[in-house]
């Protein structure tokens, strides 16, 4: 991954997990988000909390993960990030964001689009784990790079959120599309971009 690309998804994952952090330890849960939201929010508060900080966990140790220097020089720490990320961030986030996703705000599509995202996020990331246990070390990078292009739906949810918000559109029609837009086009351009050609051993 090239040094500017590197930087600008590093910012924006840290810039979410960080506001995560801030907004689901300081501030009453469910305030940020639209009231017709809360109710399910504060009916599920122990599912809230272990999807949120569980992908927050995710989006802080993703970007290192690709970052060469690490891998070489420290290859333990990788295998320790790697770790974390996808016990605490994927297994425990995405099993929380499944559960979730079956009471998602907007009907039908948006619990199919969400349930869909959890799945996948977890199917990704159980194939990374079992390609890197099977040393095949090609296949793994690549199964990694599907996994985090969902894990940063978070971010850009949170944009189409703006942009949708900012164009007037009623919260209630545009929800139910983030809920595909926040991580489909992620994991297809990914892979169209970084999966094109074998990886340099």
């Amino acid at each position: 991954m090239k040094t500017l690309s590197w930087w600008a998804l590093l910012l924006c994952s840290l810039g979410v997990a960080g506001y995560a952090l801030y907004a689901y330890s300081f501030l009453p849960l469910g305030s940020l988000v639209h009231p017709d939201m809360q109710v399910v929010f504060n009916q599920h508060q122990l599912a809230i909390y272990v999807h949120v900080f569980g992908s927050l966990t995710a989006l802080a140790l993703g970007p290192w993960q690709f970052l060469s220097t690490l891998r070489s020089r420290y290859p333990q720490l990788h295998r320790w990030f790697g770790r974390v990320y996808l016990l605490v961030g994927v297994l425990l986030g995405g099993l929380a964001g499944l559960a979730l996703a079956q009471t998602a705000f907007g009907g039908l599509v948006s619990i199919v689009g969400f349930t869909g995202s959890a799945l996948v996020w977890l199917i990704t990331g159980f194939m990374a784990f079992f390609c890197v246990m099977k040393k095949d070390f090609d296949a793994h990078r690549r199964w990694m790079i599907r996994n985090f292009s969902v894990t940063f739906s978070a971010v850009t949810l949170r944009i189409y959120l703006g942009a949708f918000m900012a164009s007037g559109i009623p919260f209630t029609d545009f929800y139910p599309l983030l809920a595909w837009l926040s991580w489909v086009p992620n994991l297809l351009i990914a892979d169209w971009l970084f999966n094109r050609h074998p990886a340099p051993r």
